[in-house]
């Protein structure tokens, strides 16, 4: 006689998380926009503009040790950039902020902190962008346009929560890989160079405060070739704000023809 055992103990655990890996891939499957292959396909969030212009942007900071020599080194290049901050450190150094501000510099929102995305949490992305907006409108007087999340990751929930903030998402077409300990000016500069063509955008870091220690020296050390490099091609370099990228999101709406997921 045959006795059934029911399903083992591995098809069991399969079909409970079963469930859960859907979820999980509804909510990261998005993100693969960071991937150059799809930022192509999508050049609107992946910041294309105007083919005559080049956006220049920077993540992570304020940081009061390094930001400061970047608007130095921009106001010798005679060049105006968009600073991608993150809400925690806008609120403890809030100098470091309005001196971006005053000389001629946009701010964006890169997100509260520099959390890791992978689990889904909308209400907390919702928080943390309102609270990382609000946060740079109480000190500029000016309320962000551009929203980039941390490490390129724009999850379903960070898009919808951007929705909310008011905020238009936007990644890079090229960048440094400023961010490693191997990181030199040249290596900066070349990685810049392979990926940049006119109406791109380039993704820098002002400090190393989510990457090897003192990383940020081999951006810094980049910027004149690379401005140079753009002038030199007969491109301009400037902020997002002069780049020709669609305006910011609507509270609640999504704007018509905007590239991503609905």
């Amino acid at each position: 006689m045959s006795v059934s055992r029911g399903p083992s103990p591995a098809r069991r655990a399969a079909a409970v998380l079963a469930p859960v890996a859907a979820v999980a891939a509804a909510h990261i499957a998005p993100a693969a926009t960071w991937l150059p292959v799809v930022r192509r396909r999508l050049p609107r969030l992946a910041g294309v503009g105007h083919p005559a212009h080049v956006a220049l942007t920077f993540d992570d900071g304020p940081d009061p040790g390094s930001t400061p020599r970047f608007l130095d080194a921009l106001e010798e290049l005679g060049v105006r950039a968009t600073f991608f901050v993150l809400g925690e450190h806008v609120v403890r150094h809030p100098s470091v902020v309005r001196e971006t501000v005053r000389r001629g510099h946009e701010l964006a929102v890169h997100g509260w902190s520099h959390d890791r995305p992978w689990l889904p949490a909308p209400a907390d992305d919702v928080r943390g962008l309102v609270r990382a907006a609000g946060a740079v409108r109480e000190l500029t007087g000016r309320r962000p346009r551009w929203y980039r999340p941390p490490y390129g990751v724009l999850t379903s929930g960070r898009w919808a929560a951007a929705r909310t903030a008011g905020l238009r998402p936007v990644l890079w077409t090229a960048w440094g890989r400023d961010w490693t300990a191997e990181a030199t000016p040249a290596s900066v500069r070349s990685a810049v160079a392979a990926g940049l063509r006119g109406g791109g955008t380039v993704l820098l870091h002002d400090t190393d405060r989510m990457s090897a220690p003192d990383c940020w020296r081999a951006a810094l050390g980049a910027l004149p070739g690379i401005v140079n490099g753009c002038r030199e091609a007969g491109l301009s370099v400037g902020p997002l704000a002069e780049h020709g990228v669609p305006p910011a999101v609507s509270a609640g709406r999504h704007p018509p023809g905007a590239d991503g997921p609905r």
